[in-house]
């Protein structure tokens, strides 16, 4: 990796309109609550960003980087456009938040994002990006027990609603809904539990990593959420339907084309 011994510059007040990372940056500068930080890491880890480089060779790819008071810093944006406006021609690699946060921890590194001209424009040290790196990484455990009675939810916190409000859209044609609620456990234990019904095959563990990273960024301490799956002809599918608050998963748009957020970033 190289470094650059000259400052980038941030600035605001960007023509392109507002993307999620802007609105969720000014919502967090706007009331400084620590709910509001997180979901903006949150959007961060599912945005697709474009990595300025130096020099990219197959798979490998050199970020450029930039020292500010003894820290490097690579650079990224979640608009092309931006990215062009910063450095019009130079190199670049495509890949997700996640992504670029488990690169760039594994480097020590931290991430100026959308510097010169966008709301969002900041540093994000590299102790932050390790965080995110770390909650994003780890995989949800795995529990062999089977629901034995469901209750309905009763009262939910605001901060989950609204983090998977905005997770679970992005799992769109994954499954076709959900059913939040009470249960309780072959092995006697209670909780609540997140179903999904007629999961596609194969997807369990993106849904899974999606319910457990809501209730991650959702900023709820010491919070659990179950996650189960099951076919509609499930004895207790029909419980969950009578006693469930019921959650719709989008359909996946036919022209867009999916992507592994965790894939090889693409280069240009």
């Amino acid at each position: 990796m190289t470094s650059d011994a000259d400052h980038p510059q941030i600035t605001h007040g960007s023509p392109m309109g507002l993307t999620p990372l802007d609105t969720a940056h000014l919502r967090a500068e706007e009331t400084g609550a620590d709910a509001d930080r997180l979901a903006f890491l949150g959007r961060l880890a599912e945005a697709e960003l474009h990595l300025l480089l130096d020099a990219a060779e197959g798979e490998t790819v050199s970020p450029r980087l930039f020292d500010v008071d003894g820290t490097r810093y690579a650079l990224a944006f979640d608009l092309p456009e931006r990215l062009e406006s910063f450095a019009g021609g130079a190199p670049t690699a495509t890949l997700s938040g996640r992504r670029l946060a488990a690169l760039l921890a594994a480097e020590g590194l931290g991430l100026g994002l959308n510097l010169e001209d966008a709301p969002s424009a900041q540093m994000i040290d590299p102790q932050a990006i390790s965080w995110l790196a770390e909650m994003t990484g780890t995989a949800p455990a795995v529990a062999e027990r089977a629901l034995k009675e469901i209750a309905p939810p009763g009262a939910l916190p605001d901060a989950l609603l609204t983090a998977l409000d905005a997770k679970l859209p992005l799992a769109a044609g994954l499954a076709r809904t959900g059913y939040l609620a009470r249960a309780i456990f072959d092995d006697g234990s209670r909780g609540h539990v997140l179903a999904f019904i007629d999961a596609v095959p194969g997807a369990e563990d993106d849904l899974a990593r999606a319910v457990s990273e809501a209730l991650i960024f959702s900023g709820l301490e010491a919070g659990q959420l179950d996650v189960a799956f099951l076919r509609a002809a499930h004895p207790v599918a029909a419980a969950l339907a009578r006693h469930g608050l019921r959650i719709d998963l989008p359909e996946q748009e036919k022209s867009r084309p999916t992507r592994d957020p965790d894939a090889p970033p693409r280069l240009r």
